[in-house]
């Protein structure tokens, strides 16, 4: 496999990236879109960039196992090896899928030059095989030439002769003498042939890594390991250190730098399910996640708990919100991260802030079912606030509290998006094991986040799985046919989910079925007026396949000091029920709506009044209202000293059903007010990289890279004079005159100068144009460096030169 371009081997990284065409830079950008940060001026500057330590480990991190073995191995081979050096470093078995691991790193710029000389960038061999006293990824220990830098040549002498070989005086050819006599296979075989069987023994525990021992003393070590150094066969490493050679390992190891190369990812195992239950199943788990959401937020619409001083919710309030959605503490933690993430609560901003409801929920609330479905999802897949860390400490040892700071992962999204993938190439109704997933992702990205990470990984991938479960995504954990469409990389991915689901969704009712126990079942998803109306008359007892509500003196009153009256109840008993009204629950609406509003309450301190004398001397006389102050101002008024809600709740509290009026004797309506945060945007996710650029972008990136590189590398006329010590470098020098005429002269034969100059502030640049017209003391010209219509001062240009060549 070879890259386009000149015969000529190329020399550097910047050549070969020369030689490349549009699309291979374009592939470059998409796979490394930090080297865009910013444009780079021309194809060196990018190939600088595509060799810094920081840019080459975030490309390292996303490469496979197998492609990292490749690197692995290239690092340890000779600069510029052969194809051939390779293939025999990664074993037969890796053959066939060597050239696509090699067309990677080449697409990446990790790789340059052709087959016949693999040149592996300078920073990704110094990570990936780092100098003596460090581990290489391959279990290797340093080269002959680097263990043995600091050994005397007497040493040297010593070990030659030992091993065989004829001495030298050279230290350099001793070294190489010993390097040549380890990679020559039969004399090695002859060599390890002579050894004592404990020293084979040395050999074989430190042949795949790590390559170092440790002796009591170097200068008096066991007879196994003092026939090993006195052969060079291993090499002291400190006091008490010995390590074994790379070559000598290479031996041990029939020359692969692998024990296993894994050319293949480990299989994703299949388990069947049937695809229309799987859709089904994810379909009412999708409707069960919406009305959750849903109910969560209603909790909070007259006010939510308010905000640790530190962030987030406390252990309290978290456990009231998972008593309130029938969930265990982490269930809650992700149903209030999921709210939090589209964007439906927030915190209001108050001096002692609270969470509340955002303008964006009453939105959400007019979509349709499947709609708000693929709100949810979207959100869920590209949050890096993790919900499943709620709970942990961080590294002060404080506890991470749900809707606090701290708790994004920049690897959940990346996680979340394999998982699901890995699922996609999965036969339709198939499920695989969270290990299978585990060990897959594993494979597909050994070094992102780190060994350290490694536990987080496993946490993510269990996760994503759950979670998925929880939004419909899944179902029996395979995944749903509009759970497949969210993947989809064509067109508007929830639009097409949104459809998908839409048909499998109950449709929302508008009837309920009255019992005579004082109980109504909605035997499914009710429309919102009704469940609005209901969610006030009646309080919810159970909820699953059919939600039950029961109807209490309480919530009746709930109902009637939301302004309702007894007509308006049983009218709306009698148009959303499909069976009869019992006659237990009318006598219960009449009842409430008899009592309701006898006693009025009203502000004095607080005052209740009534036209029932005998009722109120009946309050006056009950030993629970003592605490009240209650005395008699009237036949039909007491007066309190309690203030007027503390009145109302006690008054409650002795089964009476009082109302509060206002100072003109009218009514009050009680109903709470729905808070509202002022707009908020949803939480942005936080990356550890810049986002993958669009088409259009990587498009005007390579245009703009290819103009500054043709202008850096425009080959001008030797009889430019060059500026003096301590100048401008490389600024062409011309007089004013001369520069106009050789501007109107290019103007008039339309060819491309080269010029230098310096603008308002005082920035002094180099740039090819083609001049258009010259008027009124500036150069309107194509800017080659550029890529577009410019116009110079005629002043601000230090000087000018023609072109051996045209830049056309």
């Amino acid at each position: 496999m070879t890259t386009d371009g000149p015969a000529a081997a190329p020399r550097t990284l910047a050549e070969d990236l020369r030689a490349r065409g549009d699309g291979a830079l374009s592939a470059l950008l998409r796979a490394r879109p930090d080297l865009l940060s910013p444009v780079p001026n021309d194809l060196s500057q990018l190939a600088t960039r595509a060799g810094t330590r920081a840019s080459v480990v975030r490309a390292l991190e996303r490469l496979d196992r197998f492609t990292l073995q490749v690197a692995e191995a290239l690092a340890i081979a000779p600069d510029g090896a052969p194809l051939e050096t390779l293939l025999s470093l990664m074993g037969p078995e890796a053959a066939d899928a060597l050239p696509g691991a090699l067309e990677t790193l080449r697409t990446q710029a990790l790789l340059w030059s052709g087959d016949d000389r693999l040149r592996l960038v300078r920073t990704a061999r110094d990570i990936l095989a780092p100098a003596a006293g460090s581990l290489s990824p391959t279990g290797l220990g340093p080269s002959v030439a680097e263990a043995t830098s600091g050994m005397s040549p007497g040493r040297l002498q010593q070990i030659l002769g030992t091993a065989g070989l004829p001495p030298t005086h050279d230290p350099v050819s001793a070294v190489d003498a010993l390097t040549a006599l380890f990679a020559d296979r039969p004399r090695m075989t002859a060599l390890l042939a002579a050894a004592p069987a404990e020293a084979v023994a040395v050999l074989g525990r430190l042949t795949w890594g790590p390559p170092y021992g440790e002796v009591a003393d170097v200068g008096t070590p066991p007879a196994p390991v003092r026939w090993l150094l006195e052969r060079g066969l291993l090499l002291p490493a400190g006091a008490r250190n010995v390590v074994l050679p790379r070559e000598v390992a290479l031996h041990l190891r029939d020359g692969r730098a692998h024990r296993t190369p894994e050319p293949v990812p480990p299989a994703v195992e299949p388990r069947a399910h049937d695809p229309q239950a799987v859709d089904a199943t994810a379909a009412g788990q999708a409707f069960t996640a919406i009305r959750t959401v849903e109910e969560l937020v209603k909790q909070w619409e007259t006010g939510g708990p308010q905000m640790l001083r530190a962030g987030g919710l406390s252990v309290r309030d978290l456990k009231r919100v998972a008593t309130a959605l029938d969930a265990t503490e982490p269930g809650a933690a992700f149903w209030l991260e999921l709210a939090y993430a589209a964007g439906l609560i927030a915190a209001d901003g108050e001096l002692d802030e609270a969470y509340a409801p955002t303008p964006e929920y009453d939105e959400w609330l007019l979509l349709p079912a499947e709609l708000r479905w693929a709100a949810l999802v979207t959100a869920w897949l590209t949050a890096t606030r993790t919900s499943g860390v709620v709970g942990t400490r961080d590294a002060k040892g404080r506890a991470l509290a749900a809707l606090g700071p701290d708790l994004d992962r920049s690897l959940a999204p990346e996680i979340r998006r394999q998982v699901l993938d890995f699922l996609a190439a999965l036969p339709a109704g198939a499920s695989a094991t969270p290990d299978a997933l585990l060990a897959r992702q594993r494979w597909e990205r050994p070094l992102r986040g780190g060994t350290s990470m490694d536990g987080l990984r496993a946490d993510l991938v269990r996760w994503t799985a759950s979670e998925a479960e929880l939004l419909g995504v899944t179902g029996r954990g395979a995944l749903a046919a509009h759970g497949r469409a969210l993947l989809s990389a064509v067109g508007d991915r929830a639009a097409r989910a949104a459809a998908l689901l839409r048909p499998l969704l109950p449709e929302p009712l508008d009837h309920v079925l009255l019992q005579a126990d004082l109980t109504a079942v909605a035997p499914g998803p009710l429309q919102p007026h009704l469940a609005e109306t209901l969610h006030v008359l009646a309080d919810i007892e159970s909820k699953g396949g059919a939600t039950v509500y029961r109807f209490t003196p309480e919530s009746v009153r709930r109902a009637l000091d939301a302004g309702r009256t007894a007509a308006e109840l049983h009218a709306f008993l009698a148009a959303h029920s499909r069976t009869p009204v019992p006659q237990p629950l009318s006598y219960l609406v009449d009842d409430v709506a008899r009592r309701h509003g006898r006693l009025r309450v009203g502000a004095a301190s607080a005052y209740l009044r009534c036209d029932d004398d005998a009722l109120l001397s009946e309050v006056l006389a009950d030993r629970r209202a003592a605490g009240l102050g209650l005395r008699r101002l009237a036949p039909t008024v007491l007066a309190a000293q309690a203030d007027p809600a503390t009145l109302l709740e006690r008054l409650r509290a002795m089964g009476l059903a009082p109302a509060a009026e206002s100072a003109e004797g009218d009514v009050l309506i009680t109903r709470a007010d729905a808070r509202r945060t002022p707009p908020r945007s949803a939480p942005v996710p936080v990356t550890d990289g810049p986002p993958v650029p669009d088409g259009t972008l990587l498009t005007a990136a390579v245009k703009a890279i290819r103009a500054g590189d043709r202008a850096s590398t425009a080959v001008r006329r030797e009889s430019v004079p060059r500026p003096a010590a301590g100048g401008d470098r490389g600024l062409p020098r011309t007089a004013a005159a001369e520069t106009l005429a050789t501007m109107q002269a290019a103007v008039l034969t339309g060819e491309s100068v080269w010029i230098g100059y310096v603008n308002a502030d005082g920035a002094a640049s180099q740039r090819v144009i083609g001049p258009l017209r010259v008027e009124g003391g500036f150069v309107t010209a194509y800017d080659h460096t550029a890529d577009e219509v410019r116009t110079f001062a005629l002043h601000r240009i230090t000087g000018v030169s023609e072109l051996a060549d045209d830049l056309a």
